[in-house]
């Protein structure tokens, strides 16, 4: 977690993380750079192998995810999109997944309810 004023430099941290995932069974690995009960504004970078994901579940509050790395599929519903490097989206406050077309690195920022 960063501490007030602390900086993260999101490359090294995403290619330090797709090294975890892809030596993980499950594809993927994640580190918080923003979290704690007292905040509402929560970070962290995920890392997906491709043919890897996030299965579908529900959103804890208004969030944004921004690809730094590969490409993925945000699906919800009977819609899906793709987005690659620096393209960033609203994720849908409904049901949904994640899937990395090739491997990937997500910053995921969530405002908590």
């Amino acid at each position: 977690m960063l501490a007030h004023m602390e900086t993260a430099y999101l490359p090294d941290l995403a290619d330090e993380l797709l090294g975890i995932a892809s030596r993980a069974t499950s594809g993927r690995a994640g580190r918080s750079i923003r979290s704690g009960r007292a905040l509402s504004l929560r970070q962290t970078v995920l890392a997906l192998t491709e043919g890897h994901g996030i299965d579908e579940h529900e959103a804890n509050g208004e969030a944004t995810l921004q690809v730094l790395v590969g490409r993925v599929r945000l699906r919800w519903g009977s819609e899906a999109v793709e987005l690659g490097v620096g393209e960033v989206i609203d994720v849908p406050d409904a049901r949904h997944a994640v899937d990395a077309l090739e491997d990937a690195a997500l910053l995921l920022t969530v405002a908590m309810r």
